[in-house]
C-alpha cells in the first residue's frame, strides 16, 4: 500500500505535536492506521505545507506525488481552507481546480479521497461569512466527488468536531484530538474500521475577556500582518515526507 497527502496545514498536522515539535497530524495516523488494518508496511508520502492555498496544492504538490515512483495507491486531497479567507475569493475557481486534480488523478490510475476541512467558524471573528463560503464550497465539492466516482469524507459536515475540545488554541487549527477523529473518519471511509464515535459530554468552554484579548493579541494579528505583508507562514518550510517513508505497524511516524 502506497498512501500520499497534499494539502495545507490540516494535512500537515498543525496543533497536533509531537514530544520533540513535528507534527503529527490525522493523515500520519492515516497511514499508522492503515499499516495496523493490514498488518503490513505502508509506504507514505506527505508534502502538506502549511498556508498553502489550493492552486499550488494541485499543481506543485500534485505534480510531485505524480512523479513518484511507483505512483500512490491512494491520495487524500483537501485544500481551499487558506483561500476562504482572503477577500475577494472566486469559489467556483476553486471547485474547477479540483476537478482538474481529480480528472489529472483518474488519468494516472490514482484513487483520491476528498475531504473538506473542519469547521472552525464558530469560534472565529467573521465566522459566518466564511462558514458560508465553506458550505458552498463543501456542496461542490460533493458534486464533484459523485461526477469522478472519488471518496468524499465530509469533515465541514461533522457536528461532533466543531466542540471546542477538538480545536487548539488559535481556535483555527485542530488539536490532537480533532486530528485523531479526523483519521477514524477516513479510515471509516476507506473501509478500515468503525465510524468514530462522539467523545462524551464536557462543560462548556467559557472564555473570559483576558482569554479573548490573548487570543487576538497571539494569533488574530499575527494572521492580519502576515496578510498585509503578502507572506505565509509556511513559506520557508519543506514537506515532511516528500518521497516515500516506511510506516510499520505498531509504530507511529516519527519526522526523519
Amino acid at each position: 500500500m502506497r498512501y500520499a497527502a497534499i494539502g495545507d496545514s490540516f494535512t500537515e498536522g498543525v496543533g497536533d505535536p509531537r514530544p520533540d515539535g513535528t507534527v503529527r497530524g490525522w493523515a500520519d495516523r492515516v497511514a499508522e492506521g492503515l499499516s495496523a488494518a493490514l498488518g503490513e508496511p505502508v509506504e507514505y508520502a506527505n508534502l502538506a505545507i502549511r498556508g498553502r492555498l489550493l492552486r499550488p496544492i494541485v499543481t506543485e504538490q500534485l505534480d510531485a506525488v505524480l512523479a513518484l515512483d511507483p505512483l500512490p495507491d491512494v491520495l487524500t486531497l483537501n485544500g481551499g481552507g487558506n483561500d476562504m479567507l482572503r477577500p475577494g475569493v472566486r469559489l467556483d475557481d476553486l471547485l474547477a481546480l479540483t476537478e482538474s486534480a481529480f480528472r489529472r488523478c483518474a488519468d494516472a490510475g490514482v484513487r483520491v479521497v476528498a475531504l473538506s476541512g473542519a469547521d472552525p467558524t464558530a469560534q472565529l471573528p467573521l465566522g459566518r461569512v466564511v462558514r458560508r463560503r465553506g458550505a458552498y464550497l463543501t456542496a461542490g465539492i460533493a458534486g464533484l466527488c459523485e461526477r469522478y466516482d472519488v471518496t468524499f469524507v465530509n469533515v465541514f459536515g461533522d457536528a461532533e468536531i466543531r466542540h471546542p475540545r477538538y480545536w487548539s488554541t488559535d481556535r483555527l487549527h485542530l488539536a490532537a484530538a480533532g486530528h485523531e477523529r479526523v483519521a477514524g473518519l477516513v479510515l471509516h471511509a476507506l473501509g478500515h474500521g468503525p465510524a468514530p464515535a462522539p467523545a462524551p459530554p464536557v462543560p462548556p468552554v467559557l472564555r473570559s475577556f483576558a482569554t479573548t484579548t490573548r487570543y487576538y493579541r497571539e494569533h488574530v494579528l499575527p494572521w492580519v500582518n502576515r496578510r498585509l505583508h503578502g507572506t505565509s507562514s509556511g513559506d520557508l518550510l519543506d514537506p515532511k515526507y516528500p518521497t516515500w517513508h516506511p510506516v510499520t505497524p505498531g509504530t507511529a511516524t516519527a519526522a526523519d
